[in-house]
């Protein structure tokens, strides 16, 4: 396989690129990535020179780049991660997430079109989405792939705009499609505008931890590393046109997520426990918040055997030892931009 994978620098992405690298060697590997502020190379530096691994800087919405690469490299597989992905962001400007998760996606579909000229033997075109292109559920029910879909942001918007390009391009084309919708990622290399990772960050510098009205919004969490194991299984053995749900069996409201995180911090730095919830702090809700996603992730395990393989009380804790041994790369992406953008939206 000579694997395409866009977004491969970013936080899930990251993940999936180190896993495939490292667990087939006979396999070319292909990064491209914009680098933008979620972006990071070191998240890659532990195997940067293999000999399986390329790294390419550029945009999906290059469609001249992406013909190149198809051409040049000749892909046969696609892992199309790259994407614009806060809520919040979305929210400020609209237009930046239609141009990377619409346009980008579109070109990305034509120029495997353009490039595999129906010769779609040994092809895959994988695209990895989000449960919140189901919109929001009540305190009961699942998501289910036929789920209809019901975004309520403007992020949530463009994806279900790429679902649906995705499975266009499957039904005129007949392009070799397999789409899956994950829940909420988190664990090591997570960029701190995220809900886990900021108040991670805030912790360890002692500032408070803004949650969106009083924190009962529910989310399911799905541990990065599995998330990255799913991804490898569809990608070998996901069925042609099928979409898969992802998730981690775990749903947590905000702040029951949040006194967990501070419990667990405190311990770990032999602080008094209590000490890290006393920085709490409910602001102003996010505009048009779903209330509840929750993932029937049955489908994945009895099709293709996977399951997540962690709780989220050991996923949590692994990832707060990750971010405690990674004191320097938080400092690093936390600087800049980050700190402007933390101020506007927090502060």
């Amino acid at each position: 396989m000579n694997i395409l994978i866009t977004g491969g620098a970013g936080f899930i992405g990251s993940h999936v690129v180190r896993r495939l690298v490292l667990n087939y060697p006979d396999y070319t590997i292909y990064n491209l990535d914009k680098l933008t502020y979620a972006g990071n190379l070191e998240n890659l530096k532990d195997i940067q020179d293999a000999k399986n691994y390329n790294f390419i800087k550029g945009d999906i919405c290059d469609k001249v780049l992406l013909q190149s690469i198809f051409d040049e490299h000749k892909i046969t597989h696609v892992i199309h991660l790259a994407a614009e992905s806060h809520v919040d962001r979305s929210i400020t400007n609209p237009l930046a997430f239609i141009e990377t998760n619409v346009v980008g996606t579109s070109n990305l579909l034509l120029a495997a079109k353009e490039a595999w000229q129906d010769n779609y033997h040994g092809k895959k075109f994988y695209h990895i989405s989000t449960d919140e292109v189901y919109g929001s559920l009540g305190d009961s029910g699942f998501f289910y792939e036929n789920t209809s879909y019901d975004p309520r942001s403007p992020y949530s918007a463009s994806k279900a705009s790429s679902d649906h390009l995705v499975r266009a391009f499957y039904h005129t084309y007949n392009l070799p499609v397999v789409i899956s919708n994950c829940s909420n990622n988190y664990g090591p290399n997570h960029f701190p505008e995220k809900l886990i990772p900021l108040c991670i960050n805030n912790i360890l510098q002692g500032k408070e931890l803004p949650i969106y009205g009083k924190g009962e919004n529910v989310r399911d969490w799905l541990y990065v590393e599995d998330h990255a194991h799913a991804i490898d299984t569809i990608l070998h053995d996901g069925k042609v046109g099928e979409t898969y749900n992802i998730g981690g069996h775990n749903e947590w409201t905000n702040i029951d997520l949040i006194r967990l995180l501070c419990d667990q911090l405190d311990e770990k730095l032999s602080n008094e426990i209590g000490a890290s919830q006393k920085l709490i702090t409910f602001v102003k809700d996010r505009a048009g918040h779903d209330l509840r996603y929750a993932i029937d992730a049955s489908k994945i395990d009895n099709e293709l055997g996977w399951k997540p393989s962690v709780t989220f009380e050991e996923g949590l804790s692994k990832t707060i030892d990750w971010y405690l041994e990674n004191k320097e790369w938080l400092e690093n992406v936390t600087s800049g931009d980050y700190a402007n953008y933390y101020s506007k939206m927090y502060e």
